[in-house]
């Protein structure tokens, strides 16, 4: 199965502010995360699925310029 980053987020039963706190990003950048405005960087991306616990492969990561 795999997962949008918000998917991920939701499975994890994070809030947007909770996983950018943990991400240590502020919450805008975070939220341009999951709606594909801003590109997340591959260890950001290790990170986060270390966060959710899901495998980063399972993981969906889009951009609106894409």
């Amino acid at each position: 199965m795999k997962f949008t980053v918000k998917q991920a987020r939701e499975y994890a039963g994070l809030t947007q502010r909770e996983a950018a706190k943990q991400l240590d990003v502020a919450l805008a950048t975070y939220q341009g995360y999951e709606w594909g405005n801003v590109e997340m960087k591959i260890e950001m991306a290790k990170k986060f699925a270390r966060i959710v616990t899901i495998p980063l492969n399972q993981l969906i990561f889009y951009s609106k310029t894409s």
